[in-house]
């Protein structure tokens, strides 16, 4: 493969492949190796994005029966956990059709609304259809026409799964294999925005009406410790809450509450639905507008940019005795934004959180959405 790079800011990231693409390529180079009994060095596969990748076979195999070979994922300058695995595929003869299976380290769905059904491999569409064009393209170069039962297999996937969301998403016993282009991005957004969209397809296919968004260990804890039976249907956004709002209106949530901290949250009071600083800050100016409609001192408010943190800024506007008329209107404001975002189609609310001044800020319809959730979540 010619080596593709792509730029995150000033960063030249060199790109990677899927665990799809190995897959994929393990799977040609196996049924290859199975119709001429001869060993093959590299396995050559076009992916779904257009990309030829040409990846050196390992440990290949070949019996009377099957041809077994594995492909190593190199997951370029992406920060992967399954950077380096090898991927095995194991092909054999049948009468007809391709039969895709699983093996050692691959995980077996158990909940509804995943990319497969319950209890199936957790070997997604795409991989899938890619996996089945390799070994077609194998039997017709050979003139073969029976077909072929395709066996998929991650070594060390039960064991490297436990650092996956795929405990949490209802995939049991070993990773996934996935992919939409085959290629692998670095710092890609559409990689967790993806993951979002699959947890939320499976809160909805679970029946869940009301959905509840975090943004990481914060959110869970708190919630944790306030209403713990709403944990396990929560769906974790991080920064990308726009699209996990626009993700919910897609699948027919009537109520969205998000829960985090204020040090992420305050940007809603400004619009601002993609929280990571890359994209925006504005925390200071949020808090500095909400605090001169509250009527707090202009000199306390002028030391408030110069903050590194919003807790900072709360023992600001603390200080001057204006911290809850601030908030109440940071709640009015963050809820304004909210409504905007749905065109008041669903019912919108946030919950922000601060633990060092042991303060919450509910949006208007925040406690309305938590008895809504929570009678819910309990039923």
């Amino acid at each position: 493969m010619s080596e593709q790079y792509i730029y995150h800011g000033a960063q030249k990231l060199r790109c990677g492949y899927t665990t799809g693409s190995c897959a994929a390529a393990a799977a040609a180079a196996a049924s290859e190796m199975l119709l001429t009994g001869r060993s093959m060095g590299i396995s050559q596969i076009m992916t779904p994005k257009g990309t030829l990748l040409k990846l050196p076979v390992l440990n290949a195999e070949i019996t009377c029966e099957y041809a077994s070979c594995a492909i190593k994922k190199d997951s370029g300058d992406d920060p992967d956990v399954t950077n380096g695995i090898l991927v095995y595929a194991k092909v054999s003869r049948i009468s007809e059709g391709v039969e895709i299976t699983g093996g050692e380290g691959i995980g077996i769905v158990t909940r509804a609304g995943l990319d497969q059904p319950v209890g199936e491999y957790a070997i997604n569409f795409v991989p899938r259809k890619m996996i089945t064009s390799a070994v077609s393209d194998a039997a017709e170069r050979n003139d073969y026409h029976g077909g072929f039962r395709v066996e998929i297999s991650v070594p060390g996937g039960s064991e490297l799964a436990l650092k996956t969301y795929n405990p949490r998403m209802g995939i049991e016993g070993g990773i996934s294999i996935i992919g939409t282009s085959g290629i692998v991005e670095p710092m890609s957004s559409a990689a967790l925005v993806d993951t979002i969209r699959l947890e939320e397809r499976m809160r909805r296919a679970e029946g869940c009406r009301s959905l509840l968004l975090t943004l990481g260990n914060y959110s869970e804890n708190y919630i944790q410790k306030s209403m713990p039976f709403a944990l396990e249907r929560s769906v974790k956004c991080s920064n990308y809450i726009g699209d996990a709002i626009d993700i919910a209106l897609e699948f027919g949530f009537e109520n969205v509450l998000i829960i985090g901290h204020i040090g992420k949250l305050v940007k809603l009071g400004a619009g601002i639905m993609n929280t990571h600083s890359a994209q925006a800050d504005g925390r200071m100016d949020v808090l500095v507008t909400c605090g001169v409609l509250a009527g707090a001192d202009i000199s306390a408010l002028r030391e408030i940019p110069s903050c590194v943190t919003v807790d900072a800024a709360l023992d600001i506007l603390k200080g001057c005795g204006f911290l809850e008329k601030t908030l109440d209107i940071l709640a009015q404001r963050a809820e304004y934004y909210l409504n905007a975002k749905v065109k008041n189609t669903v019912k919108i609310g946030a919950v922000m959180f601060s633990d060092k001044h042991c303060i919450t800020v509910r949006t208007p319809l925040a406690d309305e959405l938590i008895g809504i959730i929570s009678e819910e979540y309990n039923g």
